[in-house]
């Protein structure tokens, strides 16, 4: 009996052992731990900025910060590491410039995501980018001055958020489920005035 015991726990633990590649080390909860923190870094480092331009330029740092986050993957994408172009902002006028490089995207065009190429903006830094996206929303486009005057006149994330997409801001059509996620998780509220 006592046998039987030892072995069915032996199987027990066994059957742990192989569902936690990491049993009892704390590497699993030590990776999530290390991605909590590396968020906090970079919400921290843009939100004074994001601020500040919201005294300028009327757009809410809740939503150039969610904005930021799921454009840049958190400042990690090619275009915001290298580049960084935060928010995917494409370069106006027709082809390359010294300003500006040529990659792939992704649109969401007739129904589905299609890989295009399209020149976007450089910037010398993060901060130059957060000034060059809130000119955009308070100023429109070249085409289109008021194209995003829904954005700086809502007067919380979830009317900016809404209006970005009906503003045209983004091809994706789950984007404001997506911004608003993003600002209710990190409660990216807390910035707005």
């Amino acid at each position: 009996m006592l046998v039987l015991i030892f072995f069915g726990l032996m199987i027990i633990l066994g059957f742990r052992s192989l569902s936690n590649p990491y049993p009892n080390t704390g590497k699993l909860d030590n990776n999530n731990t290390e991605m909590a923190v590396e968020h906090q870094k970079f919400i921290k480092k843009l939100a004074p900025e994001a601020q500040r331009l919201q005294g300028q330029y009327n757009v809410l740092p809740s939503v150039t910060l969610a904005q930021a986050i799921l454009e840049s993957d958190w400042g990690t994408s090619k275009l915001a590491s290298e580049y960084h172009n935060l928010f995917g902002v494409k370069a106006q006028g027709t082809g390359a410039s010294s300003d500006s490089v040529y990659l792939d995207t992704q649109e969401f065009v007739n129904g589905r995501y299609v890989t295009v190429k399209a020149h976007f903006q450089v910037y010398q830094d993060w901060n130059d980018s957060l000034a060059d996206h809130a000119r955009l929303l308070a100023y429109g486009t070249k085409w289109n001055p008021n194209q995003y005057q829904d954005v700086t006149a809502a007067t919380n994330y979830m009317q900016a958020a809404d209006a970005l997409q009906k503003d045209g801001y983004a091809t994706d059509p789950t984007y404001t489920q997506k911004l608003v996620s993003i600002i209710k998780k990190y409660q990216l509220y807390q910035y707005d005035d």
